[in-house]
């Protein structure tokens, strides 16, 4: 098996202007045109790059593979087992990516809009390589490169259904342990309370487990805590890594650097942080919840 995500493509766009349709029928205004565009521009602009790029990731699994600890072989049961696996590896880049600001900035593309619909599943960023040092260690582990790469397609094709306003919720058991579009309007909601919540890709066991799951509530205000102003897809892509570079060459000590590129977002030197901690945090001490 191969990356099934280029197979997918027809359905990301028939699931596109199917959403549209019952959008429409609903009198749910959940789409606007430069938005949509911009989200496109940059899920074509990742297939390009995550072709590149991919070569490379495949060649550091083959290496690695070559001295596995293990051979998990091949079979369903192999795919089932890597697949989980994939799952798990997911959920902690995903967390990364949101607690440590230099991985944020690669990540960031993704929250950037405030809709929440099917071509905002397709905002992907454009900086892949920062998902290798959480995947490779499965290929050293004994998972074959090839069906890793098969599983993490899968993992990138089942969240693309769970990026809708349109569903509300599943069944109790579903939502207890898959990833369902009412945990991840949480996940990408930027009220206080949803900040930094519910990481998991196709399960959602691993935010139960973690300690970072929350369930949905109040509606989600989609996007940044502090919203972006352009539709252009180069400054999505890039703006944050050119924020960061600033603060970092600004700083005036080592560990204010260092700060700046791997401490949350919103961590400031002079303690006067506003980072997603700081504000869930006072969001649940107002509801006298812990946080």
């Amino acid at each position: 098996m191969v990356d099934p995500v280029p197979y997918a493509i027809p359905f990301f766009l028939a699931a596109l202007a199917l959403e549209a349709f019952v959008a429409r029928r609903r009198g749910r205004a959940i789409a606007e045109g430069s938005d949509t565009a911009a989200s496109l521009a940059l899920g074509v602009g990742s297939l390009f790059v995550g072709a590149a790029w991919g070569v490379v990731a495949y060649a550091v699994y083959a290496a690695l593979h070559a001295h596995r600890l293990f051979d998990f072989g091949a079979g369903w049961g192999s795919f089932a087992l890597a697949l989980v696996a994939d799952d798990f590896a997911y959920y902690w880049f995903h967390r990364a990516h949101h607690e440590v600001r230099l991985f944020w900035a690669s990540h960031v593309p993704h929250h950037s809009s405030q809709r929440y619909n099917y071509a905002t599943a397709l905002r992907q960023s454009w900086t892949p390589m920062t998902m290798l040092p959480f995947v490779a260690p499965l290929a050293w582990l004994g998972f074959d490169p090839l069906l890793l790469v098969s599983v993490h397609g899968v993992n990138l094709i089942y969240q693309f259904w769970i990026h809708t306003e349109l569903i509300d919720r599943c069944p109790a058991w579903f939502e207890a342990v898959f990833n369902t579009p009412s945990h991840h309007r949480v996940h990408h909601g930027s009220n206080p309370r949803y900040l930094d919540r519910n990481y998991g890709g196709i399960l959602i066991l691993w935010d139960r487990l973690f300690g970072s799951f929350e369930p949905e509530g109040e509606p989600a205000r989609f996007g940044l805590t502090k919203n972006i102003s352009t539709h252009n897809p180069l400054r999505i892509a890039f703006q944050e890594f050119v924020d960061v570079a600033r603060d970092a060459r600004r700083a005036g000590s080592l560990t204010a650097c260092l700060g700046h590129l791997f401490a949350p977002p919103g961590w400031r030197p002079d303690g006067a942080r506003q980072t997603a901690s700081d504000l869930r945090r006072a969001a649940l001490a107002g509801d006298g919840r812990p946080a």
